[in-house]
């Protein structure tokens, strides 16, 4: 088999240690490992040891977050080369850390490595802001069900009828609550805007059971939710600066139906914005694991689930996706309802989210706004195919049927 790389180095990377091996065909002919730790002084030496063998191109699995500082100490003197663990996998039973960076090694020097996707820096921050700030609203969402646990305990219906027991109302009751005010009259009239109007309703479901111990539950969550909610403005606001240089390219994603601008500047975070990076969009879509899978064997294909991965680009374009669909005359409404006559609603919604990155795609590579299709686009793209159909559903339905042409 052709060498492509003829001095290159494998590294199995760990949270506490890194193993190392060299592989030199060129001369003089060698081979080494040899173990650092992975303090700055250690990955220091590490530089200095792979530059002693004139190594040119280094490889290293993606393992959590450990091969981070190892990459970034690295990447201004080698070639890096990050791989997915899933596709260099070695024989089973002959695992080594040893074993594993010689392995991948010599896979890097015949060319049989993919390198996985490594944005520029500043994606990778903004990638990192974004996904901060999902995690801190999700953390708001779950601090919001303790105190409807807590208020349930208590038994004050305030989640049955207030559609945010932390909105504007039910903030104003929830302290008076924690204050002391056992009155449900008294609290009713706390409420603000449209809830004013279930007054009776409020004094009803506010008649419960509040003890001291409810007050202190209820008043450690909100003070919770307030120091999220001020941690999540502070993101928001570094999201904002990091984003502005490329915003106009964000702000593109936004003409398409179900993207926010929340929404545009994740997805902008998780594939960034040079589009060079993916030979197609089958590719991308690919990487966000929005296709099915190639499983087949004697002729037979035994699956096509979508694998797992993409988390964070997936769930947002699910999410989109979702809201995209509720357009009227939308092009993906109508690609909607036809997969979903078919194929059923989740197999459907997972085609408009592939749909709907491969639009990103070209919209991010070629700098334009999007541009739909309309509902009828199916109808005319093969409109034959679209009689025929039609056709026969009255034919099923008893009537016969004479097509003519309009004139």
């Amino acid at each position: 088999m052709q060498v492509l790389h003829p001095r290159c180095a494998g590294i199995d990377v760990h949270k506490d240690v890194v193993v190392a091996a060299v592989r030199c065909v060129s001369e003089p002919v060698h081979h080494e490992v040899k173990s650092f730790g992975t303090t700055t002084k250690e990955l220091m030496a590490l530089s200095e040891w792979l530059e002693s063998h004139k190594c040119t191109h280094v490889v290293m699995e993606a393992t959590g977050v450990y091969w981070k500082p190892v990459w970034h100490l690295l990447e201004e003197t080698f070639e890096l080369v990050l791989v997915n663990a899933q596709h260099v996998k070695n024989v089973p039973g002959r695992k080594t850390d040893v074993g594993d960076a010689t392995w991948l090694a010599e896979l890097l020097a015949h060319g049989l490595v993919r390198s996985s996707f490594i944005p520029p820096v500043r994606i990778q921050e903004l990638r990192d802001l974004t996904r901060t700030r999902k995690q801190l609203v999700r953390e708001v969402s779950q601090h919001t069900l303790r105190i409807q646990k807590v208020l349930e305990d208590a038994n004050l219906k305030l989640g049955s009828v207030l559609s945010s027991v932390v909105g504007a109302s039910g903030r104003s009751i929830l302290k008076a609550i924690v204050e002391g005010e056992t009155n449900p009259e008294v609290l009713a009239e706390l409420a603000q805007g449209a809830a004013r109007k279930k007054r009776a309703e409020l004094i009803e479901a506010l008649r419960g059971r509040v003890t001291a111990h409810h007050r202190n539950l209820i008043k450690v969550h909100l003070g919770l939710i307030d120091n999220l909610l001020a941690a999540l403005e502070e993101v928001d606001a570094a999201v904002g600066k990091t984003l502005a240089p490329i915003k106009a390219r964000a702000q593109l994603l936004t003409t398409m139906p179900g993207v926010s601008d929340i929404a545009a500047s994740v997805i902008v975070a998780e594939i960034g914005v040079d589009m060079s990076r993916f030979p197609s969009p089958g590719h991308i879509v690919s990487w966000a694991g929005l296709c099915p899978r190639n499983d087949e064997s004697a002729g037979k294909r035994r699956t096509t689930r979508l694998r797992k991965g993409g988390t964070w680009l997936k769930t947002m374009l699910v999410t989109c996706a979702w809201t995209a669909v509720r357009t009227k005359d939308s092009y993906l409404r109508a690609q909607f309802l036809r997969i979903k006559a078919r194929r059923g609603a989740k197999k459907a919604i997972m085609a408009i989210a592939a749909s709907m990155l491969t639009a990103c795609y070209f919209m991010l590579r070629d700098e334009v706004p999007y541009k739909d299709l309309g509902a009828q686009h199916f109808d005319r793209h093969d409109t034959a195919k679209t009689i025929g159909r039609l056709v026969k559903r009255l034919q099923d339905l008893g009537c016969e049927v004479d097509v003519r042409r309009a004139a």
